[in-house]
């Protein structure tokens, strides 16, 4: 029992610190290239849901907050990136409207628990949405160069560490299912990531 939660403290603690700077090497890979190609905005806002969802969920039903801690640190950085995408894009003007959607949508979840409870049940496929909506945008720039694949496999870990203690404290088949479904999405964004910037590598060599 002890090495049970000595396991337990040590996934919760270690996906909470990589959480912290999970999207940092994203941020500096942006901020340095100046530039979004590869970048999927769709996949951003479709995660940003996804998270506002969950930690909701978590927050309603008073689940222990060790297991959820990091998904508001998650947001921020994504609120950050979502910036960075819409400046370089040129689109900056539109972050005002971005800000109340998310905030009333938010607002609206927790009016009555049918709500939370229909939108978790969605919130794996619009986890996965997201992931799919990214793959799809590398497949059509074939250019993973402004992607950050340091970021990917953090995400990859975190959702790991998370079957982990979902299994042994909530035991919540939903939050399982999902955590199993984003491991293996991450995963493929992130193969497909290295994938296009060893061809990209491969490409000036050659030059």
């Amino acid at each position: 029992m002890q090495q049970v939660d000595t396991l337990l403290h040590i996934a919760n603690f270690s996906t909470l610190f990589v959480c912290m700077v999970l999207k940092f090497p994203q941020i500096f890979v942006l901020m340095r290239a100046k530039s979004t190609t590869g970048v999927s905005l769709n996949s951003l806002l479709l995660e940003l849901i996804g998270f506002i969802v969950f930690v909701t969920y978590q927050m309603y039903y008073d689940y222990p907050p060790p297991t959820y801690l990091e998904y508001p640190i998650l947001i921020a950085q994504d609120v950050i990136l979502l910036f960075l995408i819409l400046h370089y894009n040129g689109s900056l003007r539109q972050s005002l409207i971005y800000a109340v959607v998310f905030v009333g949508g938010w607002r609206l979840l927790t009016l009555e628990k049918w709500i939370i409870d229909l939108a978790m049940s969605l919130c794996t496929f619009i986890s996965a949405a997201s992931k799919f909506a990214q793959l799809q945008c590398l497949w059509r720039s074939k250019d993973g160069r402004q992607v950050s694949a340091l970021s990917w496999a953090l995400a990859t870990y975190t959702c790991m560490a998370r079957i982990y203690t979902t299994t042994v404290t909530t035991g919540d088949v939903q939050v399982l299912v999902r955590f199993i479904a984003m491991t293996l999405l991450n995963l493929w964004v992130l193969l497909t990531v290295l994938h296009y910037q060893r061809r990209g590598s491969s490409s000036k060599k050659k030059d």
